[in-house]
């Protein structure tokens, strides 16, 4: 038995994880844990080729894929990796399903958009045209859904002879889970329990991420192993806060750049709260999103997934995610119409790292404005306009165009979906240490996943190992 890291290992994206078991009869099976895309600084290797067009490992010798989460860079490479030849089951919950079926639409419609405009420009500047075409196109993405199956959470089901998989809630968006994998060789037998990424225990919506049974190995998410966030208590005084400068007091806009899924509707449901109670300013709120729009239409679906107190709260409020004075726009003229009005005002665009999507669009305008402000919710990978944004660059390059920035550049960590450094720690409490052999430590940069390395050898995790890109490790 092994496990070779593919992605996500010193950097945040491009979770893959591939798990190989060879029987005693001989017979091999091939699992890979997650699929994601590389973002930003961690799209290119050391020779400045893209990463995402090359596996590490042939497609094709995959028995199957065991999905945590929808978010593209724990997904986002299925539609390639069909296209290059798997054949095998893709399992995720059934929320995640669907959440991936918009997504991955999505993210083919700016694979091909992003090539189209490569080719544009290159021609424009009389420069050489890209000779590779999109990672993938729409087409790939309906082959990719048909090898979806799905299963709830703590059931247990076979997937391949000698696997058996079940998943445990991780609270970090709609679906989300921790895969648990029973693996018998047929000499010796091995508990393998990957994270995936783990959510807040103080999360508006969802549930706390859930206990799990012993483990003899673990890989673990550390995104955040070197802080700890603010009290989410204090998230809806401080966004009332930042709406009430901005767009009564200045009379400027409020730009938040959301993830589609998760961030947008939290940060909908604190406005409709705000809103409920009466406390919220008569200031145009926009979600410029499609995707969010239809991705919160799924999580409307899928209630159930709900905190018990939230589905109370449906038999008040049907609709969490709606309120006086907010408007849903999906077409881009209206998107564009945005751009043009000078009044003030909230928009939630994706993308969250504001690497793609109408976001962008509203930045352009918005940060030659010392009146505007740009409101983080989330994580911002470095390479990312955000992470530029957040690092104090005081001009970026948005479409080609130099933009001053000028716009104050705000950040709340309160509506993180990932879980910090003490609830991390908390999570593996439900372990006795003793019993880990080892504790893979992946999805965080160095220096976060370093510092928790340290506080979980504190807390009795003897062998706990920062997995390189590509390195194999033996179970």
């Amino acid at each position: 038995m092994a496990i070779t890291f593919h992605g996500a290992a010193g950097t945040v994206t491009g979770s893959k994880h591939l798990l190989e078991l060879t029987r005693t009869d001989g017979s091999t099976a091939r699992v890979l844990l997650d699929c994601g895309m590389f973002q930003g600084e961690a799209l290119a290797n050391s020779n400045g080729k893209d990463r995402n067009r090359r596996f590490g490992f042939d497609p094709e010798s995959i028995d199957a894929v065991v999905l945590s989460h929808a978010h593209i860079d724990h997904s986002g490479l299925l539609p390639r990796l069909v296209a290059e030849g798997f054949r095998g089951p893709i399992w995720s919950t059934p929320a995640t399903r669907d959440l991936c079926a918009i997504m991955l639409e999505d993210s083919a419609r700016i694979q091909e958009y992003d090539f189209t405009d490569a080719v544009r420009r290159a021609e424009k500047r009389g420069k050489a045209v890209p000779t590779e075409g999109p990672l993938y196109t729409v087409a790939d993405v309906q082959p990719t859904m048909a090898r979806f199956q799905t299963t709830d959470y703590n059931e247990r089901l076979a997937i391949l002879p000698g696997v058996e998989l079940t998943y445990s809630d991780a609270g970090h968006i709609l679906g989300s889970a921790a895969v648990h994998l029973s693996i018998d060789d047929g000499e010796r037998s091995l508990r393998l329990s990957f994270t995936g990424d783990v959510g807040r225990y103080v999360d508006r919506l969802l549930p706390p991420p859930a206990p799990f049974p012993q483990a003899d190995a673990i890989i673990c998410e550390s995104t955040y192993g070197d802080r700890d966030h603010a009290d989410i208590a204090e998230a809806e005084e401080e966004l009332l806060r930042h709406v009430t400068e901005v767009c009564v007091n200045r009379r400027g806009r409020l730009i938040i750049p959301a993830f589609s899924i998760g961030k947008t509707q939290e940060i909908l449901y604190t406005l409709n709260a705000l809103s409920n109670a009466g406390r919220l300013p008569r200031i145009p709120v926009f979600v410029d999103s499609p995707l969010a729009i239809s991705a919160t239409d799924i999580v409307r679906r899928h209630a159930a997934l709900f905190r018990p107190e939230v589905r109370e709260e449906l038999h008040r409020d049907p609709d969490l995610f709606s309120f006086p004075g907010v408007s849903f726009v999906r077409e881009s003229e209206q998107s564009k119409r945005l751009n043009g009005s000078k009044e003030p005002c909230i928009i939630i665009s994706a993308s969250g790292m504001m690497e793609a999507g109408r976001v962008r669009h509203h930045l352009l305008h918005a940060l030659p404005n010392a009146d505007n402000a740009v409101l983080a919710v989330g994580f911002c990978a470095p390479g990312t306009l955000g992470h530029e944004l957040l690092n104090g660059a005081r001009a970026v390059r948005i479409f080609g165009e130099h933009v001053p920035v000028n716009a104050e550049v705000l950040r709340m960590e309160f509506y993180s979906a990932h879980g910090d450094r003490k609830e991390l720690l908390h999570y593996l409490e439900c372990q006795d240490p003793a019993r880990v052999r080892t504790l893979y430590l992946v999805h965080g940069e160095d220096g976060p996943r370093t510092a928790l390395a340290g506080s979980f050898k504190e807390r009795g995790f003897k062998n706990v190992q920062l997995p390189k890109l590509r390195e194999r490790f033996e179970l």
